[in-house]
């Protein structure tokens, strides 16, 4: 027996350790490494691509809870601003009235419509919208039908005349225009 067949029996067959042959420079268990290092990049790899899908999956629910939260607080501001602001309205109506009916001889009413485009810039600063109604089709999400009368020239439906202004903020109705409309 040579002494490289000593070798080999002296081995016990249930170890796995390679057995380098004189004169290669290959081990008998390179084709077995190498599928198990291929086997192990493929589940890091398979890893990497749930981990990466998970971290993506994850900022987008951040960014959607992000953009609802900032729709919320815009919204929460406008109805804040909107509860404020519907209580100067009766006094913007008030003023309004005063000035349609003022008399034409005295230098302080024009004191008086100062202080009135005063207050309305500062509500329109603020998002307030007048909400145009007259002339147009009545709409129940935007106007509040106070009589419903016969008007000659227009058609039924349409608003004849104003009686108090209606105000939006942004898209939302905070006084609906109380309107006389067309039988």
């Amino acid at each position: 027996m040579t002494k490289k067949e000593k070798m080999h029996q002296a081995e016990p067959e249930a170890d796995a350790t390679p057995v380098e042959v004189p004169g290669t420079e290959e081990t008998l268990d390179d084709s077995n490494a190498f599928a198990e290092l291929e086997k192990q990049l493929a589940e890091a790899l398979s890893q990497a691509a749930e981990y990466k899908d998970g971290w993506q999956r994850s900022l987008a629910d951040f960014q959607n809870y992000r953009r609802r939260i900032e729709a919320e607080k815009a919204e929460t501001y406008q109805i804040a601003v909107g509860s404020i602001i519907k209580r100067y309205l009766p006094v913007l109506d008030d003023m309004e009235r005063a000035l349609a009916a003022r008399p034409a001889d005295l230098a302080w009413v024009n004191g008086i419509e100062l202080i009135y485009h005063k207050l309305q810039s500062i509500l329109e600063a603020e998002g307030l919208k007048r909400i145009e109604a007259e002339g147009q089709m009545f709409d129940p999400n935007f106007h509040e039908a106070i009589m419903l009368e016969p008007a000659e020239g227009v058609e039924s439906g349409h608003i004849i005349a104003v009686v108090q202004n209606g105000y939006m903020i942004g898209e939302r109705v905070i006084r609906p225009a109380q309107v006389r409309v067309a039988q």
